[in-house]
């Protein structure tokens, strides 16, 4: 089995303990490739030195978190533009809205979130969007921006049926499920099967949002194989399927070849 964690920050200071072993045990566990998106600036240079020591295994994503925007965006965003034209991304991310912790920002966050956006496609690269509380500025920036031109992944979707259904129209897209699904009150289990397969990859944003038996601990992505068989019960197909069709999707989407 071969899996691909579309979205895990490994170089947060969380693993700075057992960072290598954390990626052995990942690696013994069938993980193959690491998508890592940027959070912000004083994240970059962790970001980097990760890629450095795992290249070809760990693959950076450029962008600013839609919380670590505020009245001073304007200059981080000209941090981070820069620094796209200093390596190889796989993506624009993480970026998006979030309206659950703060909405002081609320129009910062949107500008910001457009103008990453304008970036992936001037790039041609595909984008990694935080959406918390905060479904319809998303949808809203996305058709402003272009949806025709846009593709990417909804990270860490756990959104309604009517969200769902609203996502499967943006044709460029995919919905990223991570430990989430695993949880007792994880509702959208119930209609997740709408989305074909094609549609989804695997996640975990490591160091959170730990799947269960792990709740409560810190996240890694060895834990990824607990949201394969969630998957694989939604889906009525073997979790090899499932880790074979996500891997794909992967693939294709972030243009990895791992």
């Amino acid at each position: 089995m071969y899996l691909v964690d579309t979205h895990t920050h490994i170089y947060a200071e969380e693993f700075d303990a057992d960072r290598d072993e954390m990626i052995r045990r990942a690696t013994e566990a069938g993980v193959g490739a690491f998508c890592l998106p940027n959070i912000d600036i004083e994240s970059i240079d962790r970001l980097y030195a990760l890629c450095d020591q795992y290249p070809g295994t760990c693959f950076p994503m450029m962008g600013l978190h839609p919380t670590s925007v505020d009245s001073g965006y304007k200059k981080d965003l000209d941090i981070v533009r820069t620094e796209l034209e200093k390596r190889k991304y796989i993506a624009i991310g993480e970026i998006g809205i979030d309206l659950y912790w703060d909405k002081t920002y609320l129009q910062e966050q949107v500008e910001a979130f457009e103008e990453q956006l304008r970036w992936s496609i001037d790039r041609n690269l595909p984008v990694a969007i935080h959406s918390r509380e905060a479904f319809p500025y998303v949808f809203e920036s996305l058709y402003k921006i272009g949806i025709d031109k846009l593709r990417g992944v909804f990270h860490s979707f756990g959104g309604s049926r009517e969200e769902l259904e609203e996502a499967l129209r943006c044709p460029g897209f995919s919905l990223g499920i991570n430990g989430v699904i695993t949880y007792k009150k994880a509702t959208f289990r119930d209609y997740l099967s709408l989305a074909p397969i094609e549609r989804i990859v695997l996640e975990t944003d490591a160091p959170y949002l730990a799947p269960v038996p792990y709740r409560g601990k810190r996240n890694e992505p060895a834990y990824l194989t607990a949201i394969v068989q969630k998957l694989a019960e939604v889906y009525q197909l073997s979790e090899e399927t499932i880790a074979e069709k996500t891997t794909e999707n992967a693939r294709r989407l972030f243009g990895i070849c791992s």
